[in-house]
């Protein structure tokens, strides 16, 4: 840890024992508004045989859900923002929630990268949300900040079914391309490639240490199944296995505009009455949920046209993903 940072005088340990995904994200938002506004927060759990899609995704793209149904598989739909991706019981999901002043990438990253150091692997954060060991990636990462509190989670894979991963997933050829490789298992790793005899239980352990040596020792060890007696968890579930959250509406629309940039990928559905925007659907693995709905009210209710449209885009709040879209319509035969 770096010399002369604070550490949070309280912090927090749960430990999830189910592999049920909604539940698991549920759980997630309770500890987001009942515990991160004055704690630092570390989550760890698992989900069995889940594709988890970020918040903006059409689910029906991203994912082969005909195939995950029919083995029993589940969808699950985030918070955050990013792309999507697979869990088995060879993954570990870890969340680090905290007050939105205590957010700090760094530390938090160097939490799972030291924990990894710790056990013989050499590992290092890239890109805008992957940490890599021997060039491939073995953890994505996404973040997404309430008014009060903030969480940064991902995923490490420890011996995942790659197979699956690949069945399930349905990664356009435009983001594949864009990595400069051939499929979406050529960029992964599962660190049991790295150290055979590595388990679950030990990548527990070793992000444990390392949330202790980067915060300092954890004050309390929430007991899971008090936790879940909750009654904000049951509404919490309610709305994570509910079909409106994980799919979404079937939207209508008259004109459509997708592209990819090196933030990711957009695609905007505009339903078009008499000259006017009545309804817009973004679908987006933009990190930043935040500017997506800033996009998608900004773009309503006006009029159906290219000047009213780029304008509305110059009225948003500056962000890099804002101007690169202005560049993008401003040039593009949609209308």
């Amino acid at each position: 840890m770096a010399l002369g940072v604070d550490r949070i005088t309280n912090t927090v340990y749960v430990e999830s024992n189910s592999f049920d995904p909604w539940l698991n994200l549920a759980i997630e938002e309770y500890l987001l508004n009942s515990y991160a506004r004055d704690s630092s927060v570390l989550y760890l759990w698992q989900n069995e045989k889940t594709v988890v899609i970020g918040r903006n995704q059409n689910a029906w793209q991203e994912c082969r859900l005909d195939n995950l149904e029919r083995d029993g598989g589940r969808l699950a739909r985030r918070l955050s923002g990013g792309g999507a991706v697979y869990h088995d019981l060879g993954n570990l999901n870890f969340t680090f929630l905290m007050p939105r002043k205590e957010y700090n990438l760094h530390r938090q990253l160097s939490v799972i990268v030291d924990a990894v150091k710790e056990l013989g692997i050499e590992a290092h954060f890239s890109g805008r949300n992957d940490i890599l060991a021997g060039g491939k990636k073995f953890s994505g990462n996404a973040f997404y900040h309430g008014q009060f509190a903030s969480y940064h989670h991902g995923t490490i894979l420890i011996d995942v079914d790659t197979g699956k991963l690949s069945e399930y997933l349905n990664v356009s050829k435009e983001k594949i391309e864009s990595k400069g490789v051939k499929s979406v298992v050529s960029r992964v790793v599962n660190l049991k490639e790295m150290k055979p005899d590595l388990t679950i239980d030990t990548m527990k352990k070793a992000m444990y240490r390392g949330f202790i040596e980067e915060y300092g020792q954890i004050v309390s060890v929430l007991d899971f199944e008090r936790v879940i007696e909750s009654e904000d968890i049951g509404d919490l579930y309610e709305k994570y296995s509910s079909k409106e959250w994980l799919l979404g509406r079937n939207p209508e629309f008259n004109f459509r505009a997708s592209k990819r940039f090196q933030w990711g990928g957009i695609e905007l559905l505009f339903t078009s009455r008499k000259g006017k925007i009545v309804d817009v659907t973004v679908y987006s693995d933009s990190m930043d949920v935040d500017f997506i709905e800033e996009l998608r009210r900004g773009l309503k209710n006006i009029e159906f046209s290219r000047s009213s449209i780029l304008k509305a885009l110059n009225n948003l709040p500056r962000y890099i993903e804002r101007d690169d879209i202005i560049n993008w319509l401003g040039i593009t035969d949609f209308i």
